[in-house]
């Protein structure tokens, strides 16, 4: 490995590592009165805020001069040069509920060119990681995408629109083609960690419609690195310049999603 990219990969992992043990000191301590909602049932609490700032600071010291572009921080900020993209916690309904689906999230990524990703899944203690060119792993597992090519032995992970509730129409005609057409739909409630089993081939793919950079960044780099294939809706492989749509998989069952998932868009599926 490059060191400059070790460098960033222990950045990342400290960093995820103090966030993880953070959010689980305070798993089920927030009632219904701390939370607030960015969007319609998008959550933050006190909790996701000062996370963030704790992942910013092990950042920045780490890597003097590098930007952090947070969900709950510095969503705005610009991304270009070395940046880190940070969701400090993906999940945060099932964190509030104690449900054990939820996740720090950090990537690097220079001139949007995704270098190193980390996802912590915090309830199993679980630490996955990738590296440009070095693949990607779950400790020292070194993880693969599925061989499943028949859509009907297909496992697929998705993401429901509660925050952006005039996408439901569409996304009622993608889940009944899906339903149709799988082996299989599972929603656990973290983009993050969603990808991350595409990479280690528990999900042969996952789609979604609206999700931030900072939901997918780490996870994208995953995908990526375990031979599997992210991108839009349609086909465009930047899922990190802005939010969006994203369709992940292994080769195969990706493109199958993919125009099973443009055709339910156009009313012919």
């Amino acid at each position: 490995m490059k060191p400059d990219l070790a460098q960033l990969l222990a950045a990342a992992q400290l960093a995820a590592d103090r966030a993880a043990a953070f959010l689980l000191e305070r798993e089920g301590r927030l009632g219904p009165d701390a939370w607030s909602e960015k969007r319609p049932a998008d959550f933050v609490t006190e909790v996701d805020v000062a996370a963030e700032r704790l992942i910013a600071g092990v950042l920045r010291d780490a890597v003097p001069g590098s930007r952090v572009v947070g969900e709950e921080l510095s969503p705005e900020a610009p991304a270009a040069g070395l940046t880190w993209i940070v969701d400090p916690l993906d999940g945060t309904t099932n964190f509030l509920h104690r449900f054990p689906i939820y996740a720090v999230s950090i990537a690097a990524a220079r001139d949007g060119d995704l270098l190193v990703g980390v996802v912590a899944h915090v309830p199993a203690g679980v630490r996955y990681h990738a590296v440009q060119g070095g693949g990607a792993w779950r400790g020292h597992e070194r993880l693969a995408v599925s061989e499943v090519r028949d859509p009907r032995h297909a496992l697929i992970g998705t993401g429901f629109p509660y925050s952006e509730l005039e996408q439901l129409p569409l996304y009622a005609r993608q889940f009944a083609a899906v339903i149709r057409g799988s082996g299989g739909l599972r929603r656990p409630g973290s983009a993050a960690l969603d990808l991350c089993d595409v990479a280690a081939g528990r999900f042969d793919g996952f789609w979604e419609l609206a999700l931030s950079p900072w939901d997918v960044a780490a996870g994208a780099l995953l995908v990526r690195e375990a031979g599997g294939v992210i991108t839009d809706h349609n086909g465009g492989e930047d899922v990190i310049g802005r939010r969006g749509s994203v369709v992940a998989g292994n080769p195969a069952i990706h493109a199958w999603l993919k125009r099973l998932l443009a055709d339910a868009s156009a009313g012919a599926a």
